[in-house]
This record gives C-alpha cells, structure tokens and sequence, in this order.
C-alpha cells in the first residue's frame, strides 16, 4: 500500500511541477508576494510614524492675530500657521474639514487674548475629522502642542505668585516598561502567521483542485478508480503530493521572510526581531503538521463540488477558516495555554509567535499541537476516503 501512495505521489508531483499555473501559484504568489506585501506594510508604517512628528506641517489657522504668541510657539515647534484661503468663521471651517478640503484647523476667536487675561480660560477650537486616519497624526501633535503651551502659561503664573510649578502637578507617573524590543517587535511581526498558514494553503490549492473536482470534469476520475490500486492509496497519494507542494511553499515563504526582515528598520520604533535561519526552522518545524490538516479539508472540500470552478470558489473561503482563531487571538491579545494547544491554526500562530519573542516553548504545548492537529488532519483524509469509496463521488 505504501507503494501505491508514494508511486501515486511521486506522479502528481511530477505531472504538477510541468504545470505553469501550479508553480506560479505554488512558488510565486504566496512565498514572493506576501513578504513583499508585508514589508511595505510595515516599512509605510514605521516611515509614516517616525516622520509624522519630524516633519514641519502647516495648518490654516483662523484668527492668528488674536494669538501672536501661541502662534510662534506652535511656529517653534514645526506647526506654522498657513493661508486660510477664505476661511473665516469657525463654520467655514468645519464644511472645509468635512469637505476634505483642510485635514485639521485651529481657530481663535476674537476675545482670545481678554479670556487669556481674565485668567477664566481662553478656548482654542480644533477643528478635524476623527474618521479620517491620515490626519491622526497631526492632529495629535498640533493638540499636544496646544496643550504644552497651556501648561506653560500656567506654570508662569505659578511663578508670577511665587508658587512652585510643580504644585499643579501633584502625582508624577513614572513608567516601567518590561517589554523587551523582541517582545516589542511581535506587534508588527505578530501577522507573520497569517501570510504563513495563507501560503501554505495557497500552495497546494491549485493540486487540491485540480486532483478531484478537476478530474472529474475532465471525465479522468471514473477510469483512475478502475484501476486496481485501491482508492485509498489513490486519494492518500494525491494529498501526498499536495502536502508536498504545501510544504516547499511555506519553506520558500520562510525564506523570503528571513531576507525580508533584514530591511525593516524596526529599530527606529525601539524593536529588534530575532527572525534569524534557525528561528525560520523552527517555525517550518512547528507548522508541519498543519499541511496534512489544510491537504484534508481542502479535498473534502473539493470532493463535494461538480466542477473545477465551483471548487476554486468554495476553497477561496475555506482557505480563510484557519485565520479565524488569528483574528480573535489578536483582538483578545490571547496568551499561550495548553488547552489553546488543541486548536489547529491557533496554536501553530501563539507557538510562532513565542518564536518572534524569543520566548521559550514548553515541550508539551509543542506535541499536544503536533498531535491535536495531526489527528484533525487524519479524521478529515479519513472522511475524503470514505467518499471516494461510494460511487456518487464519479458526479
């Protein structure tokens, strides 16, 4: 029987690797486009965030001439003030940032300078659109700078009567971050895992396709069981080679993330990454098991569609599924746990990434993953051969 397999195997690999699309989809379109993805992503990010409080920004500010003052303070610390173009009332503003025309706006009313000198509080309208995610940034900093300005005034005030500033600040809070710059760097590279398990899965779609609901349209299938290897070695051998072609796409994918992690300059966000060859193998070694897994549900699958389209189209969504646990573990900021262990897709992510933290992992989280999802996988291939055993299966 083992003979049948790797012969039934070694043939679908062989037959595949002739095939353009399968080596496009299986070498390209996962390994080379998802760390390119990923390290623009994150290079925009850090680029983004280390320049947002760098560049010198100017924003419209209504009224400048009521605050000559804040003006060049806000000046000194890289906000000037720019033409307003027209707009001269607190609502001109406000249909300019709801328009989109202005992406934040500072206004000054006239009795600015009486309230300041009344000591009641003078009110500074900033005017900004908070579903707009590219004006976060500035708005922030200008808000800040306000803010610094405000409690300058008052500690000049304190001072004017002969009062400690520090007065007004009765509690200091000093903050200790145990964090280390591994542990740092896991928010950004914490979606490793998703392009990850995609590509693998990614890499044995075409083959998990093209070997059952493929064959069946091509009327290929019906003859292929005729023959005397039983239909078990028959399906094991072909996600045999799925698992195969599975296996080289999450090995390249590693690869090109070792490269590609080189040029993202993590350590401007105070971040280092120790995603290093050795901690590549490692993670190759934790996501073996779930190859077999993605080979037997992408062919169960496969096997309940007529044609070759239908089954592209339900395992685009299948191959979603396993990302699922990702996403919730990512908003509940989930921790490593033995019980976690037992969900496939969820413990291979929490293992990679204790790998990116550089964190220890416990031998028994390592087997009881190993084996919760080798045994998921050996109960889906098991049910694939229960359905190429009945005669339905020929469409």
């Amino acid at each position: 029987m083992m003979s049948a397999i790797l012969t039934v195997c070694r043939k679908e690999i062989l037959d595949n690797s002739r095939d353009r699309r399968t080596l496009l989809t299986a070498l390209l379109l996962g390994p080379l486009m998802g760390p390119i993805l990923f390290v623009f992503l994150i290079n925009f990010t850090i680029s983004r965030a280390s320049s947002s409080g760098e560049k010198a920004i100017h924003v419209p500010i209504i009224g400048a001439e009521h605050a000559p003052n804040l003006v060049a303070f806000l000046a000194s610390r890289g906000i000037a003030a720019s033409n307003g173009h027209g707009l001269t009332s607190i609502d001109d503003a406000m249909n300019a940032v709801r328009n989109g025309d202005r992406q934040v706006v500072v206004f000054i009313d006239a009795s600015f300078g009486e309230e300041l000198a009344s000591r009641t509080g003078a009110h500074v309208g900033l005017i900004y659109n908070a579903s707009d995610t590219t004006s976060g940034g500035r708005t922030g900093r200008i808000r800040g700078s306000i803010n610094a300005y405000s409690q300058r005034i008052g500690a000049l005030r304190l001072l004017a009567r002969g009062l400690d500033p520090s007065v007004a600040r009765p509690l200091i809070i000093d903050n200790f971050d145990v964090s280390t710059a591994n542990e740092r760097s896991s928010l950004l590279l914490g979606m490793l895992t998703y392009f990850l398990l995609f590509a693998t899965l990614m890499g044995g779609l075409y083959l998990a396709t093209d070997t059952t609901a493929g064959e069946r349209e091509r009327k290929s299938l019906e003859p292929l069981l005729a023959t005397p290897v039983p239909r078990s070695s028959l399906l094991l051998g072909k996600m045999g080679a799925t698992v195969a072609f599975m296996l080289l796409s999450l090995a390249l994918t590693l690869a090109c993330f070792t490269v590609a992690v080189r040029f993202m300059p993590l350590e401007e966000l105070g971040m280092s990454s120790s995603f290093d060859p050795g901690t590549a193998l490692f993670a190759f070694l934790v996501l073996i098991p779930f190859a077999p897994l993605g080979a037997a549900l992408m062919t169960v699958v496969a096997s309940f569609t007529k044609s070759y389209k239908e089954a592209q189209t339900y395992l685009g969504l299948v191959i979603l599924v396993p990302t699922l646990p990702l996403i919730i573990a990512s908003v509940m900021n989930v921790r490593p746990s033995l019980a976690l262990m037992a969900v496939p897709s969820l413990s291979q992510h929490l293992l990679v990434t204790n790998l990116i933290r550089a964190e220890p992992i416990e031998a028994s989280m390592l087997a009881l993953s190993v084996v919760s999802t080798l045994l998921l996988g050996v109960l889906l291939a098991c049910a694939a051969i229960r359905l190429y055993q009945r005669e339905r299966i020929l469409g």
